[in-house]
């Protein structure tokens, strides 16, 4: 069963809430009643706010734990951006630019976030005791009609396509989706995928199904659903993304920004700022190893990128030791002549340390 409403007015004493401001203690996990991270799109640790093209081929994090891609003959591009509803800072937003205006069956551009399976266990999904869960966020678009979003598990072959409609073109409305838990399928539960939330931008038959049930295929969108890139120069705008356990939506977790910020760090972090300098000393040919350890231990073992132009002086080769979930080891030998070295970052190039789902 699938309930969607418009404008929804949150009653802050229904279904699953508890006392925000007192002592009641909660049955929620550590995240809070939100299993979405950054659902307020404030965390942008790749890019900053700068536009970028969304990929073809492979999806890829824009902002923090939100990925797309866009496997259409259209071009989108997305960013984070200042335009967002009273009460939030930032929004999610993608822009058409050549348009897709006849989708084949197997094309397919979208907007996701994936959950941790630790984040979801308690959902119950799989078992006669699947929870009931509710979607609720904010969205603008210069279109107006039905919009398609599906729910699936981490192998993509449980799905629930369901819809919602924009009224007004370039004006904010929340929508809310409410949706029975799966009682079938295999959903994950540990450090992998637990569930995926899809937002269809432009998503070809083969990949859409008949909103409000589960389905045994892969449907990232609904049948019928609005097509962002079918349409250039569109906008789609989104913000305040919250799901939780209940019937009811509940007004959107404000978490702090430095928690904010942790949650998004088990997944991906930025280590360097810079403008850091290290001048070292040494015997010629002598290996220099340094340990630093991550702000949050990782999901799972990262992958470490180098990004930009690192100044190095009398170092003959340098690179990462295999990292682990809390820490990563890099090495710097010197030529065989030098007493001392240099390696910076002063040209603002860091590292990265990814673990995404």
């Amino acid at each position: 069963m699938s309930t969607i409403k418009t404008n929804a007015i949150l009653d802050a004493s229904g279904g699953n809430t508890t006392t925000i401001n007192g002592a009641t203690p909660t049955a929620y996990n550590t995240m809070g009643k939100n299993r979405i991270i950054n659902g307020a799109m404030e965390i942008d640790q790749r890019n900053a706010g700068a536009s970028v093209t969304v990929p073809t081929g492979n999806d890829a994090y824009n902002i923090d734990r939100w990925n797309a891609q866009n496997d259409t003959d259209g071009t989108l591009t997305v960013q984070q951006s200042t335009t967002a509803p009273a009460g939030f800072r930032n929004s999610l937003v993608f822009t058409t630019g050549t348009a897709d205006t006849s989708l084949a069956a197997g094309q397919i551009a979208f907007c996701r976030h994936i959950i941790e399976g630790y984040n979801i266990a308690d959902l119950a999904w799989g078992t006669s005791d699947a929870k009931t869960i509710t979607i609720s966020f904010w969205v603008r678009s210069s279109l107006t009609g039905t919009f398609g979003g599906s729910l699936t598990n981490g192998d993509n072959n449980r799905s629930y396509p369901f819809t919602y409609t924009i009224l007004s073109a370039d004006t904010w409305e929340q929508k809310t989706v409410t949706v029975a838990g799966d009682t079938t399928g295999t959903w994950g539960v540990g450090t992998g995928r637990g569930l995926s939330l899809w937002f269809g931008l432009g998503v070809g038959s083969t990949y859409s199904g008949t909103a409000g049930s589960w389905s045994g295929l892969s449907y990232f969108s609904a049948t019928g659903a609005t097509s962002v890139v079918g349409t250039s120069g569109a906008t789609w705008y989104i913000t305040g993304v919250q799901l939780e356990v209940g019937s009811v939506a509940t007004e959107f977790e404000r978490r702090p920004y430095g928690t904010e910020l942790a949650l998004c760090q088990r997944y991906f972090e930025v280590i360097g700022n810079g403008t850091s300098s290290i001048l070292l000393g040494g015997y010629g040919g002598s290996e220099l190893n340094f340990y630093t350890k991550f702000s949050q231990v990782k999901r799972s073992a990262p992958t470490m990128t180098e990004i930009g132009t690192w100044t190095t002086s009398n170092i003959s080769a340098r690179g990462f030791v295999t990292p682990g979930n809390d820490g990563f080891s890099y090495y710097m030998v010197p030529s065989s002549a030098a007493r001392t070295y240099i390696f910076n970052n002063n040209s603002g190039a860091y590292w990265t340390a990814s673990a995404e789902l």
